[in-house]
């Protein structure tokens, strides 16, 4: 019985189309994290006043308030450097998986919704949040995947 793994799969891609469509998607995944980083930077206020809000993080929502819009900087930096995108694509998808299931928790167990997103995500529903960001998973997990299969 042979094991499956991302070495017994293959789209029949050449190399430059997997390194373009790689691209592609880092591309995509950079607009979003700028996006969202200065709709949290330029109206900062609104967002910590947001995350004050929620239970649990209100205590440290300051910290949270300048940690996510930075993160998300960071990270789209990290896409940017072809010896550092695979590292950027993990982080990516770990922050992106966070945001995922505090939606899902919230979707769950609140009784408020409150959103502070910032620009056009903002006007998604919350169910639509959820699979806008499952969407951006899995888009870096094909990078991801397809990444290790050019090795």
């Amino acid at each position: 019985m042979q094991k499956l793994n991302h070495k017994n799969i293959s789209l029949n891609l050449s190399d430059q189309s997997k390194m373009n469509l790689i691209w592609a998607i880092c591309y995509c995944c950079i607009f979003l994290l700028i996006y969202t980083a200065y709709a949290k930077i330029e109206d900062h206020n609104r967002f910590y006043k947001g995350l004050l809000r929620i239970s649990y993080i209100g205590n440290y929502a300051l910290l949270i308030s300048w940690l996510v819009p930075l993160s998300e900087i960071l990270i789209a930096v990290l896409l940017l450097i072809p010896q550092l995108q695979k590292w950027g694509l993990y982080f990516f998808a770990v922050m992106m998986g966070v945001f995922t299931l505090y939606i899902a928790s919230m979707l769950l167990w609140a009784t408020k919704l409150p959103c502070h997103c910032g620009g056009a995500i903002e006007k998604l529903s919350w169910n639509q949040h959820l699979w806008f960001n499952l969407g951006f998973i899995a888009l870096a997990s094909l990078a991801i995947w397809l990444k290790k299969q050019s090795k």
